[in-house]
């Protein structure tokens, strides 16, 4: 398994995720199953930010009409 020697600097701050994780993982897992875990975390965070978009879109009142005209914008 390839580990990336990374260097933290001392005043970094982590997250209450970060933290957690570091914890969870203080041991090596295999290839696979950190695959499968950043495989999880994306689709976690995937449904959260498309729950928040569909929100605002129900929110802000956005059509379909208004989706589409803004991807054909040119920029």
């Amino acid at each position: 398994m390839n580990t990336p020697n990374v260097q933290i600097p001392p005043s970094t701050k982590f997250s209450n995720v970060q933290l957690e994780l570091l914890n969870l993982f203080a041991h090596n897992v295999s290839d696979e199953e950190l695959i499968e875990l950043k495989d999880v975390l994306g689709k976690r965070f995937l449904s959260k930010l498309s729950n928040d978009v569909n929100k605002a879109i129900e929110e802000k009142n956005i059509t379909n009409n208004d989706l589409e005209k803004w991807l054909n914008e040119k920029s």
